[in-house]
């Protein structure tokens, strides 16, 4: 493995290493009125003029509590187009041996690999944070996977969060591997909100070659999903498909269509401006496995009539 994770801290700080620990709680405002903005408007979505079938994937999270290959049996019965897994817990999420053969017997390929840097799953592979990136970077390269997802880091994290940027260029240089950091949402505090994550809980103004938009996490934290991808523009390498109503501190992950956010409008644009990344699927199912199935069959009806794959059966579409 790489030596980065020992590599002292840079001599000068970074300037948003110090800011405040805590802010005035704005998010859930700044939802509420980027929604009325977006209705008083008409919720306008794009004509369809898809460059690009963009594939959807779906997302082992999503099939929560049950395992890694329920989410291949069911990506492979209801016809995704893929998987990315959440490395976590069980050993077959951080198995390569296991996955491949999870892969091959369902028809499903691996998308993407989720590095366990969620908060819960700090304890696992250890306490050192370069490891989980760096040993998911090893798997992936293992499988052919092209791309790796990662949360920004915590500001309690030391020299990993001081050095994070610089970091995951390094790693993505060294191993060929994308790393797309995805954006979070800062906690909630009563009345203020709790700057979590150094550099920010919004990775799009850092220099990231690549980068996850997770739309509940913007819901979650009331950032302007479309005015995301339209600065990030081809940095963009995977889109979290879910939805969330802007009104709740929790991170929702509702089916596209269930909350407020402009699900549909941003596959539309990434299909029409020939986007090459992918789409995955990141919703909560419960545990009730008949409500599951039809709920992943209903969120990857609303996500390929948005990216226009009908269009494509039609003949109409490149």
């Amino acid at each position: 493995m790489s030596s980065r994770r020992d590599r002292p801290a840079t001599s000068t700080p970074r300037p948003d290493a110090r800011k405040p620990l805590t802010r005035p709680n704005k998010a859930q405002r700044s939802s509420r009125d980027a929604l009325s903005r977006r209705l008083a408007a008409g919720d306008p979505r794009s004509e369809q003029d898809p460059q690009r079938r963009i594939p959807v994937g779906l997302s082992t999270s999503s099939v929560f509590p049950s395992g890694v290959e329920e989410a291949f049996r069911l990506a492979d019965k209801i016809g995704y187009d893929g998987v990315e897994v959440m490395v976590s817990y069980p050993k077959d999420s951080q198995d390569p041996e296991l996955l491949r053969t999870y892969s091959e017997r369902y028809d499903q390929p691996i998308l993407s690999l989720h590095a366990p840097t969620l908060f819960f799953l700090q304890g696992l592979w250890g306490r050192d944070a370069w490891v989980k990136v760096e040993r998911t970077v090893e798997i992936a390269k293992e499988l052919g996977v092209p791309t790796v997802v990662a949360h920004p880091p915590f500001r309690w994290q030391g020299g990993y969060a001081r050095n994070f940027v610089t970091g995951v260029a390094e790693l993505e240089d060294q191993h060929g591997i994308a790393i797309a950091v995805e954006n979070m949402y800062p906690w909630r505090l009563g009345v203020r909100e709790l700057l979590n994550y150094l550099p920010d809980h919004d990775p799009t103004d850092e220099d990231y070659e690549h980068v996850t938009v997770d739309l509940s996490h913007a819901a979650t934290a009331g950032d302007d999903a479309l005015e995301m991808i339209d600065r990030l523009g081809d940095r963009l390498t995977h889109l979290h498909l879910a939805d969330g109503s802007g009104h709740t501190t929790k991170d929702e992950h509702l089916p596209p269509g269930e909350g407020n956010q402009p699900c549909a409008e941003v596959l539309r644009r990434l299909a029409n401006r020939g986007w090459e990344g992918s789409v995955l699927l990141e919703v909560s199912t419960g545990s009730n496995t008949d409500k599951r199935e039809a709920i992943l069959r209903q969120c990857l009806l609303f996500a390929r009539h948005h990216l226009g794959h009908h269009l494509d059966e039609d003949g109409s579409a490149a």
